[in-house]
């Protein structure tokens, strides 16, 4: 291997980072036009349910399941991996196109069941957004087999196309001067159709990047038919175990969007939540997953492939795994600190204007301190979860991963009834990260030896001692500056804030001496 997954990871970053800036642009545009509504209630609703089978199938099991089969053949077959790869590709295609026109079906056939106007337009989004699903998660699991290739870049950039055509299509009435003759509910359809082309777009464009791959259309030979069949039969096991956070998210979005899509109450009992908590929580998930996508997945995207190569080699696993876990750690335990910190400036800054007040920026800051808290767990997960899976274990991340849905439910539907409201669907999938996290590192040292050694336990000291030193400094400077004010003021705000802690943390890991600072800038020690 030419370069070490400290090099991958900062080219998935980089990529990752520009994606979530065009990201926030996007969330930034849909919060000034449609506010926390019915609208964006239920276009976020909608848009969660292809995001769902893209993490759990495309970015997550299917891609888990093909990547490790893939790269053992590349290096040892490389005349099966490719047609196996092929076969993969189309089969996938056709089967989530076969399920999203039974989707369609039973969505015309059973939902809405009433004359509810935000209801009927929810099951509306659905139907015209759920065509995306497999065209995104066939544009993931082509990245996975770029990824074989040390191509990361394409599939990374690939966000990008998507929230460029968001935000076009949400601007679009001022930009040919028809703002006042479109209601919300057909723009809200409007944007949603941009998803569709940004689809197909995204599509045409992975296909292009895999032509140097020599994956195509062509016949499977008969050896090709094993390696394809492990990959599906791991598929369903692995759904279940890398995708306990997007479950999660998945319940949290189903509960909160309920006075949306039902109605106010609950058996005959006033519901807790009301209108607007299904966007309030899209756009505090949006917030959060911002230091996620750019720094914790994108390691653990980085080192699967490594992982996988190394699933025989017990040391040098065990080196990979640790190196991952200081790493992850070192990333996002100050993000965790510094996101519940400036969780209301934030808020402010990137949504609020027009149809977003300050009063929906403090509901947002709200919600987003409860899923802050945990950013680092949800990221050392990924990686946890990925070890298993490299060395070819689906049950174990599987089990771990139902019982915390199930946890996860019962505080959802305990914390929604207390002071916290909706913020306590976002502090129920961090308790659940956290614990996720413990379980699957004891489940890993007893089949591996000690995964959390002297070096891994004095890098996340470290990495401790520099956030509580960042959030006592940064949470000063909080303390002396206005907590509320214009745009401009939050803005300014949040910028000193942000430099404060970065500053801090980036000195703290200069004066110990930290390997993990080379390491995030794509440095091998």
């Amino acid at each position: 291997m030419a370069r070490g997954f400290e090099t991958h990871a900062r080219t998935v970053s980089a990529l990752t980072l520009l994606s979530r800036l065009t990201g926030l642009a996007r969330d930034a545009a849909l919060a000034r036009i449609f506010g926390v509504g019915v609208a964006m209630d239920a276009f976020a609703f909608a848009f969660m349910v292809p995001n769902l089978f893209r993490r759990l199938f495309g970015e997550g099991a299917l891609a888990s399941s093909f990547l490790p089969v893939y790269t053992r053949l590349d290096a040892q077959r490389p005349e099966v991996a490719r047609p196996m790869a092929w076969l993969v590709l189309s089969r996938t295609a056709v089967a989530l196109a076969a399920l999203t026109l039974v989707g369609e079906l039973i969505l015309l056939a059973v939902w809405p069941p009433s004359d509810k106007e935000a209801a009927t337009l929810s099951a509306t989004l659905v139907a015209l957004l759920l065509p995306y699903m497999p065209l995104v998660c066939v544009v993931a699991l082509m990245g996975a087999v770029l990824q074989t290739h040390h191509r990361f870049g394409p599939t990374a950039a690939s966000p990008i196309i998507l929230n460029l055509g968001i935000v076009a299509a949400a601007i679009l009435p001022w930009a040919i001067g028809a703002q006042d003759a479109i209601s919300p509910r057909m723009h809200i359809m409007v944007v949603a159709g941009a998803v569709l082309v940004a689809g197909i777009v995204q599509l045409a464009w992975s296909a292009l990047a895999l032509r140097g791959t020599g994956v195509r259309p062509m016949q499977a030979p008969p050896e090709a038919r094993a390696p394809f069949r492990e990959v599906i039969r791991k598929t369903v096991p692995m759904a279940l175990g890398l995708g306990v956070l997007q479950v999660n998210t998945f319940v949290d979005g189903l509960i909160a969007s309920y006075p949306t899509n039902i109605g106010p109450t609950i058996f005959g009992i006033p519901f807790p939540l009301d209108e607007g908590s299904m966007a309030a929580m899209g756009f505090a998930q949006r917030l959060y997953e911002f230091p996620l996508g750019v720094f914790g997945i994108s390691v653990a995207t980085a080192i699967f492939p490594l992982l996988a190569r190394q699933s025989a080699d017990t040391p040098a696993f065990l080196e990979s795994l640790r190196k991952g876990l200081r790493l992850t750690v070192f990333i996002g335990l100050p993000a965790s600190m510094g996101l519940f910190i400036v969780r209301d400036q934030l808020a402010a800054v990137v949504f609020q204007g027009g149809d977003f007040t300050s009063a929906s920026s403090a509901r947002v800051g709200s919600i987003l301190a409860g899923f802050a808290v945990a950013i680092w767990a949800y990221s050392a997960n990924q990686v946890l979860t990925r070890a298993f899976y490299a060395r070819g274990e689906a049950m174990t991340p599987v089990k771990v991963s139902m019982s915390m849905v199930a946890l996860n439910f019962l505080l959802n539907i305990t914390l929604i009834w207390t002071p916290l409201n909706v913020a306590g669907l976002a502090w129920s999938t961090a308790i659940c990260a956290i614990l996720q996290v413990i379980v699957l590192e004891r489940l890993l040292a007893r089949r591996l030896g000690r995964v959390v050694d002297e070096a891994v336990r004095a890098s996340w000291i470290r990495t401790l001692a520099g956030t509580l030193l960042m959030g006592a400094l940064t949470g000063a400077a909080a303390w002396v500056l206005p907590d509320q004010g214009s745009w401009w003021t939050m803005a300014w705000v949040l910028a000193v804030l942000v430099s404060v802690g970065a500053a801090t943390m980036l000195g703290a890991a200069w004066v110990l001496k930290m390997p993990e600072l080379r390491w995030a800038l794509g440095r091998q020690s």
